[in-house]
């Protein structure tokens, strides 16, 4: 092997060298690979859109399909790695992973078709996170996520010939964002689409924001994100602690800046509106779609405990529903899962078991026949709204939802208690030091970055609140020993009446089910607290979510805002809690405590501490109000 080489090194430099030397390689000039044995061809190509942009698609066609449909999703996550989570010959096999429910896709034998947004990986052009609508004033040019939706379906309906010429579309989180805007001005072929997770109104309770108060571990997304086509540019940590990381820059803001981020046009933007401006009112999809009209059936996917968006799936249903004059039109499903979990094994969630493999039981009941009849017109024995039950963990049929009003008030009274009679007489309160140099946490420290490794992330929504219980700064609120059940059914709405010595302040409450102090048959959740439904909500926009204002120190006043949605029963046996706490970090900023225009770019000294007190006997005795199912 040496002595060929040398001699071809030799015959190299006797012909001059340089001309052959660059013709010297192994690669062929076109890769044509092999997938002998697959039960599925694959092919990649660039499709045209009006504005001659190309935008990388893969496509999965079932060998021997013939009159398919075709289930396509549009994604910033790289379509090549989506489509090939592993590299078997084999179709479900190669698709698990996200974003595919593999199982469905296969089984149903539908041609998949798997696409970059504009702007990432294979796909020209330019990328603007969730693409405002064409006609907005966010958007200046004549092409979106809708349009680019529409010329897709076109190209595909027109050139996949073993399709039946039917498209649905589906995703989770940002590939389920693309769903909702796919029903703004439908390609005809378009006959089913299922969001699942939809990052919808990035303010009022999804990525960015909750009620005010930014969601500031996610920040390195953004970067990555955007930055580059391929998410390659680094972003470099230099904690292990993600606690000490946010706590050492003080502000999000100046975090941003020590990382750069002032150079991304989508950073810009979100530290320019904290509040709920038109920037954000323009774009939030439940609030564009109730002014669209209803032509294609949608199922809305919603997680019970989706720590990233778990504020959209509900909110687009309570825009669109009432559209839905036949009843067949808007789905709802909600599950017990974090974000996406329904497309993978999903018999827990973190410590809580479900008696069952939920992901796998939706798919089959629910998703498989409910694309089947709108792409392949099978029949199908799917409800209006599907929705889990946590604590009986049995899956439920409903005609609507929510099932019941938030109409019974549950009252926070002295003394740590808790009840649905409230605490007359005199008012009284119950008072804590809020500390933004010591902040409460929203897991126990350390805190890991994001991922989606284990469930240090994935399952924190069901993480046990007793860390939480034991802090000074956190106020307990407990009812007696159940000896009947409770069942809420909808989405619990928070009214608390409180003072803050501070002029700005931030309120985190808590719905949790406290389980006996022994479990017998899962000894590990003994005196476990789990929370329900919880939230943030930042009080400078307590009289407007558009209009920030200082809050009067020291004197009472009202808060009220929603809880995430809910479908539980608290057994006998099991106590209710609520708490209540001033800060949530490192996943949220710290509110300073002290009035500043922007918070992103709080100083060091506009942090103080503040004596916060709420109000728990007397006429304006705080409460939840709940959607009780009697």
């Amino acid at each position: 092997m040496i002595n060929r080489f040398l001699a071809g090194a030799a015959a190299v430099a006797l012909l001059g060298g340089s001309a052959i030397a660059q013709s010297y390689t192994e690669r062929p000039a076109v890769v044509n690979p092999v997938t002998q044995g697959a039960n599925y061809d694959r092919r990649s190509v660039d499709i045209p859109m009006r504005d001659g942009v190309t935008l990388h698609t893969v496509i999965l066609t079932p060998k021997g399909a013939m009159d398919a449909p075709i289930l396509m999703t549009r994604t910033p996550y790289n379509a090549e790695a989506l489509s090939m989570n592993a590299k078997a010959g084999d179709l479900a096999t190669a698709l698990e992973g996200y974003d595919n429910a593999y199982d469905v896709i296969a089984e149903g034998g539908y041609i998949r078709v798997i696409q970059d947004v504009r702007g990432k990986y294979g796909s020209k052009g330019d990328y603007v996170m969730n693409r405002p609508l064409v006609g907005t004033s966010l958007n200046p040019t004549q092409v979106d996520d809708s349009t680019d939706c529409y010329d897709t379906i076109d190209w595909l309906v027109k050139n996949l010939t073993q399709s039946n010429g039917k498209v649905g579309i589906l995703g989770i989180s940002y590939d389920g964002y693309e769903p909702l805007v796919a029903l703004i001005n439908p390609h005809p072929a378009l006959k089913v689409s299922v969001p699942m997770n939809p990052m919808v109104d990035g303010w009022r309770g999804d990525d960015w924001f909750h009620n005010g108060a930014f969601r500031q571990l996610g920040i390195d997304y953004i970067w990555e994100q955007i930055a580059t086509a391929d998410n390659s540019a680094p972003w470099f940590r230099n904690h292990a602690d993600q606690y000490d990381e946010l706590m050492s820059a003080g502000s999000a803001g100046e975090y941003g800046h020590r990382h750069g981020l002032e150079q991304i046009g989508f950073w810009q933007k979100i530290t320019a509106h904290p509040a709920y401006d038109s920037y954000w009112q323009e774009q939030a999809m439940d609030l564009i779609l109730a002014k669209a009209p209803l032509k294609v059936p949608v199922m809305l996917v919603n997680s019970l405990w989706d720590q990233e968006d778990i504020y959209g799936a509900t909110a687009v249903y309570r825009a669109i529903k009432p559209k839905d004059v036949g009843g067949d039109m808007v789905y709802l499903s909600m599950g017990p899962w974090y974000h996406g979990q329904e497309i993978g094994k999903a018999s827990n969630l973190g410590n809580i078991d479900w008696d069952q493999d939920t992901g796998k039981w939706w798919r089959h009941h629910v998703l498989a026949p409910f694309l089947a009849h709108f792409l392949k017109g099978t029949p199908m024995d799917v409800a209006p709204v599907t929705v889990f039950q946590s604590g009986s963990n049995e899956w439920q049929r409903r005609s609507d939802w929510p099932a019941a009003p938030a109409t019974t008030p549950l009252y926070l009274k002295p003394s740590g208690a808790l009840g649905f009679a409230k605490a007359e007489g005199a008012t009284q309160t119950a008072d804590y030091v809020s500390d933004p140099a010591h902040p409460v946490t929203f897991v126990p420290r350390p805190v890991a970055p994001i991922g989606y490794d284990g469930d240090h992330w994935t399952a924190w929504l069901t993480s046990d609140q007793r860390n939480a219980a034991a802090r000074p700064d956190v106020l307990s609120f407990t009812t007696d020993v159940l000896t009947a059940p409770v069942t809420i059914a909808g989405q619990p709405q928070v009214h608390l009446n409180a003072a803050t010595s501070g002029t700005d302040s931030d309120w985190v409450v808590k719905l949790i089910d406290v389980y006996p102090d022994q479990v017998a048959g899962d000894q590990k959740m003994g005196g476990y607290q789990l929370a329900v439904a919880m939230d943030i909500f930042r009080g400078r926009y307590r009289e407007g979510l558009d209009k920030p204002k200082p809050i009067a120190a020291g004197k009472p006043l009202d808060y009220q805002f929603a809880l995430p949605q809910a479908n539980h029963v608290f057994k006998p046996g099991h106590r209710i809690m609520v708490q209540i706490q001033s800060s949530w970090f490192p996943l949220y900023d710290r509110n300073p405590q002290t009035f500043v225009p922007n918070i992103f770019f709080a100083k060091p000294g506009d942090y103080q501490k503040a004596t916060q007190k709420v109000t728990v006997a007397g006429a304006g005795a705080s409460y939840i109000a709940l959607p009780l199912v009697k």
